[in-house]
């Protein structure tokens, strides 16, 4: 069956082949003591077809986002942006209000693993909302 047909079927289904849910997973140690799990981060390889959907999917999104529906304040996962420039603009911000003799209050909060915990079914609902079911 061609890709592009299961390309649109799943689109239109909301369902991936279970091949492409699957990866090999290798963890890669980051740095500090080697005995502790957390100094390892997981690597994975996905399948060929999968990665390509994913990146039509992306391009969906990016293009959503021209429309504001993805917020300019958002710097993971999106084009020409990183942890960087979150970085600076985070910086840029706080001193502006600093130098305007502003209360800056700051929390930081962890969000790991977070996505696994999400029920996928509201989630697929907010992103129909913001018109990603088209």
């Amino acid at each position: 069956m061609p890709l592009f047909i299961i390309f649109e079927r799943s689109w239109r289904t909301g369902e991936v082949p279970e091949d492409w849910r699957k990866a090999n997973v290798t963890l890669v140690f980051k740095k500090g003591k080697k005995e502790d799990p957390g100094n390892y981060r997981p690597v994975s390889l996905i399948s060929i077809p999968g990665k390509m959907m994913e990146q039509l999917i992306l391009g969906i999104i990016n293009k959503r986002g021209e429309k504001k529906v993805i917020g300019r304040d958002q710097h993971g996962f999106t084009k020409g942006k990183s942890c960087l420039t979150d970085l600076i603009a985070f910086h840029n911000g706080t001193t502006g209000w600093l130098d305007e003799e502003r209360a800056v209050d700051v929390v930081y909060l962890g969000f790991s693993k977070a996505f696994d915990t999400v029920s996928h079914n509201i989630l697929i609902g907010k992103l129909r909302k913001c018109g990603l079911d088209e």
